[in-house]
């Protein structure tokens, strides 16, 4: 049995890293450092979408390429090598899936297709918060078939970047997801820095109208909020291993050529099982995330595969940043050399749905519970 990627799955990956090696580089990554300008490559996103990237995961009907998630997550895993600028998980994962997923035919034909070709941009608030993540404290009350908004979403990211945001609301029957246009009347955004640069903005929404043809589920949204996060969560595990595997090779490259007493410091036993170890780890990262993405892909329970695999992302960032930065020694914390900013990167993917503690004690929890034991 061949357990190795589709000539398709290859040649997406192919293309995606031809594309952002060529674009993205620690000279054009200097340009958003401190929230110099918004971290959102337009020139970029354009090549990617003009590739039909971004939409691989939608349906051909709608103008995508008809794959899975299996495929966009590998896509990410390429985008998390080279910490690119551009809004892949916010738009794609955040945004068109739970529409394709659990949104009415008229509104996937409506937002969909101009979504897939990049003419409109998709946010959601499903990024903050822990494992399994609270409702944003958003009240809604009914209105001529749609709601009235009140209340505020926190850490919604490219929000000010987007044209519309999939936001879970509570209802009296419930929670409802709504689509909510960023020029809405009411819709007020505060800018936040996050330590990572991306684009991040806090929602206030007051007596703001939704339509009842924004509306994507008036009740029962607790499924689209479960499925969109562990999709998110497993997408993060995809870019933490991009991420962390650049890391480290940059880290070995560099072990290879520095040289200490006339010879590499690769040669030197301590270096060598350091590298070692977070070459281990990265592998044990790519195993579980590619797992998890595998399951998702055919709409398999993966739960705890997603579990498993945000631990192993938590930890292994946080492992293979501390040494990358050790063997690089003074020179991994220089602004001028590229490493500082998967560290910032790795980090924050590492807290971001869950910290690997949180994760543990919830799978724990499920485990005691008889849940997510495998058969």
């Amino acid at each position: 049995m061949d357990f190795g990627f589709s000539d398709i799955q290859d040649e997406l990956r192919g293309l995606a890293r031809k594309i952002l090696d060529d674009a993205v580089s620690a000279s054009t990554l200097l340009a958003y450092d401190e929230y110099a300008e918004p971290r959102f490559d337009r020139a970029l996103w354009r090549t990617l979408l003009d590739a039909g990237l971004p939409g691989i995961a939608v349906a051909e009907e709608h103008g995508g390429m008809g794959l899975g998630f299996m495929e966009l997550g590998l896509f990410i895993e390429e985008l998390g090598r080279s910490i690119a600028p551009v809004p892949v998980l916010a738009h794609c994962v955040s945004g068109m899936l739970p529409l394709q997923q659990f949104a009415s035919a008229d509104i996937q034909a409506r937002l969909l297709p101009p979504a897939a070709r990049g003419e409109l941009l998709l946010s959601g608030a499903f990024w903050t918060g822990s494992v399994g993540g609270a409702v944003e404290p958003v009240q809604a009350l009914p209105a001529e078939g749609g709601f009235i908004l009140n209340g505020s979403c926190r850490g919604i990211p490219f929000a000010r970047q987007a044209d519309w945001l999939l936001l879970p609301v509570h209802s009296a029957n419930g929670v409802a997801v709504v689509l909510v246009a960023t020029d809405a009347a009411g819709v007020q955004m505060t800018d936040l820095q996050m330590t990572h640069f991306e684009p991040y903005a806090q929602i206030e929404l007051s007596d703001v109208r939704v339509a009842a043809a924004d509306v994507v589920m008036a009740s029962g949204g607790e499924a689209l909020v479960a499925w969109t996060r562990e999709h998110c969560t497993a997408a993060l595990c995809a870019q933490q291993l991009g991420a962390a595997d650049r890391a480290m090779r940059m880290a070995a490259s560099y072990t290879s050529e520095r040289k200490q007493f006339g010879v590499p410091i690769a040669t030197f036993q301590a270096v060598g099982h350091r590298m070692a170890d977070c070459y281990i780890d990265v592998e044990c990262l790519r195993l579980c995330t590619w797992q998890a993405l595998s399951l998702l892909s055919e709409a398999r329970a993966a739960t705890t595969e997603v579990q498993i695999a945000k631990i192993w992302a938590g930890d292994v960032g946080h492992r293979v940043s501390y040494a990358c930065q050790h063997v690089h020694g003074g020179t991994g914390i220089d602004r001028d050399y590229p490493l500082w900013r998967y560290c910032l990167w790795l980090r924050f993917n590492e807290v971001t749905l869950g910290s690997s503690s949180a994760q543990t004690a919830a799978l724990g929890q499920r485990l005691s519970q008889g849940e997510g034991l495998f058969t």
